[in-house]
């Protein structure tokens, strides 16, 4: 008796499965980050803040006061929407893809990324239902900007309280705007081709980014 016969897989034995490919294994891993993130719960919200826009744009919720209160409706729904996006960056357990080392931050940039980009079609979408204060070039300056400040909110207060950002900026804004402010920093204030309120909006925005792919959500349970 030899050791060949050991070595051999009998006839008739299942071959072991072949390793996954890597892109799939990537594409799964991203789905259940996205999925551990509500990012499908997230979309169906941005689609309802889309509708809602087209309603209050199609039926003039905002046609009534001044400058400040027809900006005030559009601004609210683009709040909500850089609300939910900076909530989504918490996961209810962790991060359990730590374990997935170097994969982490991409999932978290590219989450970030994908879900602003679907919040400004929901939104721009929407805007097809009548007149928009700053166009569409206003609405991606102010949803960029107030995304930024949701990011940055989760970085360093924690996922769950994310939407305090854009929440709080909107409750400066609506004050400045009825002052008439020139600070680009007030940026929903100011035309849609001020460079100054675009630069302001896009360094928010990219700090958010940055804050969020780097560091990731604050957990509020740890110290």
């Amino acid at each position: 008796m030899t050791a060949a016969g050991v070595q051999s897989s009998p006839s008739g034995a299942v071959p072991a499965p072949a390793a996954a490919w890597p892109a799939v294994a990537w594409l799964r891993l991203a789905r259940l980050y996205a999925v551990s993130r509500r990012v499908p719960a997230a979309l169906a919200l941005l689609a309802a803040l889309g509708c809602l826009l087209w309603a209050a744009l199609h039926w003039r919720w905002n046609i009534a006061g001044g400058p400040a209160a027809r900006q005030f409706v559009p601004l609210a729904i683009e709040t909500g929407a850089a609300a939910i996006i900076a909530v989504t960056t918490y996961g209810p357990f962790g991060e359990p893809e730590r374990a997935t080392g170097r994969w982490l931050p991409w999932l978290r940039l590219a989450a970030a990324l994908a879900l602003t980009a679907a919040a400004f079609g929901a939104l721009a979408a929407g805007a097809t239902g009548g007149t928009l204060p700053g166009g569409t070039l206003g609405l991606l300056r102010d949803l960029a900007g107030l995304t930024g400040t949701g990011l940055l909110a989760a970085a360093v207060l924690g996922g769950p309280f994310g939407w305090a950002g854009p929440m709080a900026y909107l409750l400066i804004t609506e004050t400045a705007l009825s002052g008439n402010p020139t600070t680009p920093w007030v940026w929903p204030a100011r035309p849609p081709h001020d460079l100054g309120a675009a630069l302001c909006a896009s360094a928010v925005f990219a700090a958010g980014i940055v804050a969020v792919t780097v560091f990731g959500a604050r957990d509020p349970g740890r110290r």
